[in-house]
């Protein structure tokens, strides 16, 4: 567990600091009260200045009482657990409100003639837009997207594809219509869900589409031509997984080399690691952004995967350890499908499993904001970068691009300490441009390496660079 000092060195997904109770001006912190309800709950520290310096309160019962009161009066509805404890650091006194996650969604500020629920995005509380607004009421409703009833009949729709697989999958075949109530595809008054629409054959949403394009060259556009293939795909999930995996095997090659006992394979992308980064895309995606579908670009030297929606519980995926990240699933539904269809695990180990299929110089990268999730996967036979299991590129002379880009990091990061040696995580994550995971990996590289060492403690003490 994370002690005070660590806490205090910068504002983060579940904690934000103020210097005081802003009793004239309480939106100011109210919309965090509103954003932690509206998500995975968090702490404001009060008595702590923005850049983690105690600056103490003369009064903690008083500004106990008046927190107290603005939360019953602004916040709507009202949010039952909510626990203020005073503490003493440095021999100045401040006060922890802890807000945990709410169950009766969207949590509003109401004031100023306004009435607006706030979620987190990173360190920062922000007006929810229409799709999270949307998502958060179903949460009150103790209900997800892909559960909602539509105005679609089972009648009307068939499901040859669906069937098929499953028959493939488990050999086993569908029991109608007891299975699509089951796997709640179907409801009683025999109305598809939207779980069950996605599924179908004629699949009537909209939304559930998927662009993919091979550019010509690095980046989207090129001077003569744009693009050198292009598909749309409209459709039932599997179709849209299918075509999807069939429209990256026909833009990717797969080189091989001889061995002694015959010959090895060498692709551009792992398949694996394809096929669980779409899954990971139709499964997660969040389909009440109307208008949006999910976009395959492929370039020279990557693949991405760009999905709608963001963390659900507005997180940011850089920030985070992979192998830390809780299970948190948008549509469980749709993953329960998948996983009945072993199409996926229900262990939420499909980031996990992308990373594994690539060599460690060469891994995936994940990025994600409120309105969407990517996942960049490196062209292994891009300037020859090494194959997994030891095997190398396809010819000799390999330019090691990844070492390139640690150095870059390298250099960036040193500069700054140089600059300010009592720069903290996030100013050093701002004035880099890096993540703050990034930072954090990179400070602890330098640090195993002898190059730097922390003089002090994490909150008030400062780098020194020992050798460069």
């Amino acid at each position: 567990m994370s002690t005070l000092n660590q806490l205090l060195i910068a504002e983060a997904t579940e904690y934000e600091f103020k210097s005081a109770v802003e009793v004239n001006k309480p939106r100011s912190w109210l919309k965090t009260v509103s954003a932690f309800a509206n998500g995975v709950g968090g702490s404001i520290y009060f008595g702590v200045s923005d850049d983690g310096i105690v600056v103490g309160l003369d009064n903690t019962q008083q500004a106990a009482e008046q927190i107290s009161e603005l939360v019953k009066i602004r916040i709507e509805p009202a949010i039952k657990n909510i626990i203020l404890e005073p503490l003493r650091t440095e021999e100045k006194d401040i006060l922890r409100v802890q807000i945990s996650s709410g169950a009766n969604t969207p949590y509003y500020y109401t004031g100023d003639g306004n009435k607006v629920a706030y979620y987190r995005v990173g360190n920062e509380s922000v007006s929810a837009p229409a799709a999270i607004l949307n998502e958060l009421v179903l949460k009150g409703l103790h209900q997800t997207f892909d559960a909602i009833e539509t105005k679609h009949r089972f009648s009307d729709y068939s499901y040859t594809l669906f069937e098929a697989t499953y028959n493939q999958k488990t050999s086993n075949a569908v029991d109608k219509p007891r299975d699509y109530h089951s796997f709640g595809m179907l409801t009683k008054n025999d109305n598809l869900t939207f779980v069950g629409a996605l599924f179908a054959d004629q699949c009537p949403i909209y939304q559930s589409r998927v662009f993919c394009t091979r550019w010509n060259g690095l980046k989207k556009g090129g001077l003569y031509i744009d693009a050198l293939d292009n598909d749309e795909f409209q459709g039932s999930a599997i179709s849209l997984l299918n075509d999807s995996l069939k429209f990256v095997r026909h833009n990717s090659s797969v080189k091989w080399k001889k061995t002694g006992t015959g010959r090895i394979d060498l692709p551009d992308y792992p398949l694996g690691a394809v096929h669980e980064a779409l899954v990971n895309a139709l499964v997660h995606r969040d389909y009440m952004i109307q208008g949006s579908e999910i976009h395959v670009d492929m370039y020279d030297d990557r693949l991405d995967i760009v999905s709608p929606g963001g963390m659900p519980d507005g997180k940011r995926i850089q920030d985070l350890n992979i192998d830390d990240i809780p299970s948190i699933r948008r549509n469980p539904l749709i993953c329960d499908i998948f996983s009945r269809l072993k199409l996926m695990e229900r262990r939420g180990s499909g980031l996990r499993k992308i990373i594994d299929e690539y060599p460690i110089e060469a891994a995936p990268v994940f990025r994600s904001t409120e309105q969407s999730f990517v996942v960049t996967l490196k062209n292994l036979s891009y300037r020859n970068i090494s194959m997994p299991n030891g095997i190398d590129g396809i010819e000799n002379g390999i330019e090691d691009d990844i070492d390139n880009d640690t150095k870059k990091n390298t250099d960036a990061v040193l500069n700054a300490i140089r600059a300010n040696p009592h720069i903290t995580h996030n100013k050093l994550s701002a004035d880099t441009g890096f993540s703050v995971r990034t930072i954090a990996r990179e400070l602890k590289r330098l640090r195993d390496a002898g190059v730097i060492s922390r003089i002090g403690s994490d909150r008030s003490g400062y780098w020194k660079i020992i050798t460069r």
